[in-house]
């Protein structure tokens, strides 16, 4: 079975008596690695799994003193100087849950707990509030570009991609990485949809996960009742994936109010649906009020509500396609504060990574040749802000650094390259 890169921090945590608590949409692996933990830790420790969307597992941990009766009879022990490792499983569904979890933190040293949960603004709002110092939040997300070769047992591509980094040249021959990355692109990387190889039967798989996350997450969870509207306005997102679009003219073409649009859009974010990317300026109050991006975290999900599988050189979205896969891998690579910028003339930059001591530039070209007006909008930017040390150029046959020290990059380890690089 295979195991996500966070698999290892979390087990490094295995004697931290913090709670682990891993937050993520549904179908990206959560029971999976939940499952992993549980067998591994659990080999040669006391321990005990509960899928908490079974209504008799709640029963058993409803109450502080329900749970720790329950983990004595699976042979938790007060006195005992090894943690008894408890792994709970989808823990948002229950309003309140997190004050029992608090209290078992609270006056049991030799609890260690594991949870996941499908993150929304209530469960973030309440493991902030009950579980302060409490607590270690990882996220998981769809599969980024390594762990889709690593699941695909591509053993020579994986090798490949471990050495791309070393490339340079301004023609360079990638096909076999790029064959790979053409079909993250276009049905995402849910891993069940990557471990599936007919194209129908991966359409299937994100219909199910999206009638999945309607039923459990938006109606059940978060009581969305114009689910209609909702998913009108996922497919408006989706054909406007990565372009400026006002929350006035959605909530027009959604036939809502404009307060509900900006409702739906965050709660549309913070269950992993999309990626809302402001604009970038030294002046923070103009932030606010100018006109977002918005980006499909997953470009499969994407595709599945814009209902266009076809291949990407036959496409006219390929520049956006590639922006979402940029944007999805360093949003997997724990870069949370990541904007844009234009200026007066509407040259733009796609993505600028704040990293509030300085601020990296990326701009993305689907091309595999550039010319001098693709760099227009880096130019102009570091025109603006001189002082900036590190720029790229993202696209997908150069890798060089040119005479006007851009960093041309490919895009198979993008957020490794430009992480690397902020270090040294």
């Amino acid at each position: 079975m295979k195991k996500r890169k966070l698999f290892d921090e979390l087990f490094a945590e295995k004697e931290q008596k913090k709670i682990s608590i891993i937050l993520g949409p549904r179908q990206v692996g959560k029971t999976t690695l939940l499952k992993q933990l549980h067998h591994t830790i659990c080999k040669n420790k006391p321990g005990i799994y509960l899928d908490l969307d079974i209504i008799s597992n709640f029963e058993k941990v409803s109450n502080y003193e329900n749970l720790i009766n329950f983990i004595r009879l699976e042979g938790y022990d007060e006195l005992a100087r090894s943690f008894f490792y408890l792994f709970l499983d989808e823990f948002q569904r229950y309003p309140g849950f997190s004050k029992i979890l608090k209290n078992v933190t609270d006056n049991n040293d030799n609890i260690k707990i594991y949870a996941t949960g499908s993150s929304s603004i209530k469960i973030k709002n309440e493991i902030q509030e009950s579980l302060a110092g409490r607590k270690n939040i990882h996220y998981l997300l769809p599969l980024d570009f390594e762990e889709f070769i690593i699941f695909k047992n591509g053993k020579t591509e994986l090798k490949y991609l471990e050495n791309a980094r070393k490339l340079t040249g301004r023609e360079l021959n990638t096909s076999l990485l790029y064959h790979h990355l053409t079909e993250f692109m276009i049905f995402g990387s849910y891993p069940e949809v990557v471990l599936t190889p007919k194209p129908e039967d991966k359409i299937k798989i994100l219909n199910s996960i999206f009638d999945l996350y309607v039923k459990k997450d938006l109606v059940e969870y978060l009581n969305v009742s114009k689910i209609l509207n909702v998913k009108r306005l996922i497919e408006i997102l989706s054909v406007n994936h990565g372009q400026k679009i006002k929350y006035e003219e959605l909530a027009q073409i959604c036939s809502i109010k404009e307060y509900e649009v900006k409702n739906y859009i965050e709660i549309l974010q913070e269950t992993f649906l999309i990626k809302v990317v402001r604009p970038y300026f030294t002046n923070k109050n103009k932030e606010i009020v100018k006109i977002p991006k918005i980006y499909f975290v997953d470009p499969g999900v994407r595709n599945y509500f814009l209902n266009n599988f076809a291949e990407t050189e036959i496409r006219n979205d390929g520049g956006f396609l590639l922006e979402g896969f940029v944007l999805s891998e360093m949003v997997k690579a724990g870069n949370e504060n990541i904007k844009y910028w234009q200026d007066k003339n509407k040259r733009e930059v796609d993505f600028i990574i704040d990293n509030i001591h300085e601020q990296i530039p990326v701009e993305i070209k689907f091309k595999k040749r550039l010319k001098q007006n693709d760099l227009q909008g880096l130019k102009a930017y570091l025109k603006q802000y001189p002082q900036t040390q590190k720029e790229y150029l993202v696209n997908i046959s150069a890798q060089y650094r040119d005479t006007n020290n851009i960093n041309h990059i490919l895009p198979y380890r993008v957020a490794d390259a430009i992480t690397t690089n902020n270090k040294s």
